[in-house]
């Protein structure tokens, strides 16, 4: 292998998408989706758009 594929292959190692991890704590995800969802219902109908 040369040195070039070496760097390629770290480089491919160390890319994120900035997608959902796997080893999270999904409650937690949970919690913060549906209060997101809440705080955006009250803003809308605060707003009168409902």
């Amino acid at each position: 292998m040369t040195a070039t594929a070496t760097t390629v292959e770290d480089a491919r190692a160390r890319i994120r998408t900035g997608g959902p991890k796997d080893d999270g704590p999904k409650i937690l995800e949970h919690v913060l989706g549906w209060t997101l969802v809440v705080v955006l219902a009250m803003f809308v109908t605060q707003a009168g758009l409902l």
